[in-house]
Order: C-alpha cells, then structure tokens, then sequence
C-alpha cells in the first residue's frame, strides 16, 4: 500500500491492486459457468483486504453527548467519508450479484461451448469473425433453446444490464470528481480547433447542430478510432472550460468567442461523449481517465474507482457471453438470420425484452430492487422518463436540444436511468 519499490503513490497503488486481482481472478471469463470454490474465496478475502483501507478513511460529524449530570453537548465524531460510505457498500452489492449470476448457470443444461477441434465449430454462427476469435462459441440444440430457457436467459441479461448501468453512473462519477492533472493540461493545444480537426470543429461549432449527422460524418469502424473521437472531444471540452474560467484576457487561454457559445459547444461535445459512452460501453479508458488515474493521490477515490471499473468490465463481459448464446439461440431457431451483421463484441444489444405475463418468466427487477436503494415518487418519475430516452438514444443519436444546461454526470444517470448513491445525497 505504501508504493512498494515502483515509487508510485499509495491511490495508484491500490488502484493497480484491485485491478491486477481482479485480473488474475477473472481472467477472460470466456464461458457463463460459476467460478470455483478456491477462486470465489480467494477473490472476496482480497478484495475484502484491499477495501479495508476504506474504513480508516473518515471525516468529522457532529452529534450530540449527554453528560452524567443530564446536559447534552454537541462534539464531533469519526464517520467514514461519505462517498466511501455510500457507495462501497454499493458496489459489495454489484460484486455479489454477478458472481450469483454466474452461479445460475451452473445446472443449466441447454447449450455447452465447442471445443476447436470440433467440427461443428466452423459451421453456422460458430465461425466467429469477430476480433474476439479465442472465445469459445456456444451450441445449442437444433431446434434452439427451449421457451422457459430463452425467458429465464433474457432475465440474466436484464440483471446484469443494471448491474453495467450502476457501475457505469458510479465510475463516471468518481473521474469527475478528480482533479484534472496539470500534466495533461500542458499537453493540450490552445484552442478547440487544434484538437478536433476543420472538420468536426466545423459541425460541433455550426449554427445547426445533429449528433447523428456528427457520427454519421466520422469513422466509428474500428475501437482505436472511436477512442481517438473520444480523446479529441474530452481535450476539446477541457479546453473550453478553461477558456470559459480564464479571467485574464491576455492569457493564452483567453477566448474571443463569447460565453454564451463556448457553453454551447462544450454542451455538445458532452452530448457526443454521452452517446458513444452508452453505444460502446467497452471501450478503453481515454487519455484523460488514464492520466486522472495515474496523478491522483486521493486512496478513496483511487479505491472506488478501480473497483466500479472492474465491477463495469466484468458485467460487460458475462453481457457479452450471454449475447452470445443468445444470438445462437437466434441462428437455431431461424437460420436466415446468419445473413445479418452480427452485433459487434464491444457493443452489447440494447434491444428491450418483450412484456410477457406468462407466470415462467421471473418477476422483472429493477437493480434498486436488488440492492435496496429506495426513491420517491419524483424520482420515479425520472426514472420512467430517463428510460424513454435511453431507447431512444441507444438505437441511434438524435436530435438534442442544448438550451438547458446538464453537466457529463447528469446526462450519463438520466441515460441510464440510474444515479449513485452519491449523487442522490
């Protein structure tokens, strides 16, 4: 915890901790099967180890004390610091329900993964042509998956999809709390122009703005180039607001464009941002998410973050095997479908489960109702509308007003219908 002899941080220790652990427990997680029993404990005494440092992360409170002869007095005592309080116990949640989920595919007897030298393997949606050619490709029988199956799988799905969406909104919320480093601030070019290229600065800055034209107009065909979008927009964005905040005219983040439309073009940007946040969930960190990770020197933060990402990257995965089986089921029951473009590994379907009152299917749960967290009816409301625009936008970008003023944080929990703990106190 102290840095070891790399001569890093503590935060960056322990960050790299969790990360390397999860790494080594979980691996690839090429098949829904459970872990192992050794694997299990191993994994939940570790983290249990690392997450200990936590509650000796604390912050004054004031509360009351009554003395022996009967007069009460206010003094301050320890509490663990809030988002720490918050949002740990959460993410303990997360953890437990994707290893259960994992464990529901333990007597299931329906489909089974082909081995390379099978020779089925190289017939129908078995032969993957994706980037991800080393995970093994699930069978199911000749006639698909059996009805109640194809329910309960569609109800693994829906879980784990909470379980990505809260740890997306926990994620994004503990990078925006941290600070942004000078280092990256000096490797940024002076005007929004630079980063972004004539082209795409032309369309963000237009008196007419459509994102869908936007990623129309750019090259989304490979992950090292919607990263690159991606790092040309978050630098475009800092930049603005640094410009927005300078105070001195003569310094070279000063702006002649006037505030009104750098909040405008900043508000864009986000926008853009939250669309390919949402369509890719699995892309790599970004420059900036690398260098706030590598500079920061809060443990707290450090330890949240590393473990909503690996809580992220895990259920991503299990989304993308039960896709899989999924999309065999598909292939089986209706072979036509092997003519259309299978859905790309790092973009799990955003396609909604049709409403069903049969009494086998499970009785649909939202991940408040898994982990407890209860709302208002205010919030509820926001709920249902934050649903409305999460089909709206993950089956294609449209439209977006920019009148009103949301921050990245905002907009990514209304997408995702959810909020962290954090963000609701």
């Amino acid at each position: 915890m102290s840095g070891g002899g790399k001569g890093v941080s503590s935060a960056l220790a322990l960050s790299n901790a969790i990360t390397n652990l999860a790494a080594s427990v979980f691996g690839e997680q090429k098949r829904l099967e459970p872990m192992s029993a050794e694997t299990k404990a191993r994994w939940r005494k570790e983290i249990d180890w690392l997450l200990s440092v936590t509650d000796h992360i604390v912050e004054f409170v004031p509360s009351k004390q009554r003395s022996k002869d009967g007069t009460n007095m206010e003094i301050m005592v320890t509490r663990q610091r809030t988002d720490l309080h918050m949002n740990i116990p959460a993410l303990r949640k997360l953890d437990a329900m994707l290893l259960d989920c994992l464990d529901n595919f333990k007597d299931q007897n329906e489909f089974y993964y082909a081995s390379k030298d099978d020779d089925d393997s190289q017939k129908g949606p078995a032969a993957r042509k994706d980037d991800k050619w080393w995970i093994p490709v699930p069978k199911v029988p000749a006639n698909g998956l059996s009805e109640a199956t194809r329910k309960w799988l569609q109800y693994q799905k829906d879980s784990v999809n909470q379980v990505l969406k809260a740890a997306m909104a926990i994620n994004a919320q503990v990078l925006s709390e941290m600070e942004i480093p000078e280092s990256y601030i000096e490797s940024l070019p002076k005007n929004g122009r630079a980063s972004l290229g004539d082209s795409m600065y032309k369309s963000i800055t237009d008196d007419y703005f459509d994102p869908d034209s936007f990623l129309s107009s750019v090259d989304l065909s490979s992950e090292h180039k919607i990263l690159d979008l991606k790092n040309r927009l978050e630098a475009s964005v800092v930049i603005w607001k640094r410009k927005m905040n300078a105070k001195d005219s003569k310094s070279s983040w000063s702006s002649a464009v006037s505030l009104e439309k750098r909040e405008i073009f900043e508000d864009r940007a986000e926008t853009i941002l939250l669309i390919l946040k949402h369509r890719f969930p699995g892309l790599p960190q970004s420059d900036l998410d690398i260098s706030k990770i590598q500079c920061n020197r809060d443990v707290g933060q450090a330890i949240l973050e590393s473990y909503s990402r690996i809580i992220e990257s895990l259920a991503f995965t299990v989304l993308s095997r039960i896709e899989d089986v999924m999309h065999a089921d598909s292939f089986a029951r209706n072979p036509s479908n092997a003519k259309q473009k299978r859905l790309p590994s790092k973009e799990p379907s955003s396609e909604k489960p049709k409403e069903d009152n049969s009494s086998e299917t499970p009785t649909s749960k939202t991940l408040l109702d898994f982990i407890g967290w209860n709302l208002d009816n205010g919030e509820t409301d926001t709920k249902k509308e934050s649903q409305e625009v999460e089909t709206k936008y993950l089956s294609k970008p449209a439209n977006v007003v920019t009148n009103k003023r949301m921050s990245y944080i905002e907009k990514l929990e209304n997408l995702g219908g959810l909020r962290s703990p954090t963000a609701r106190h």
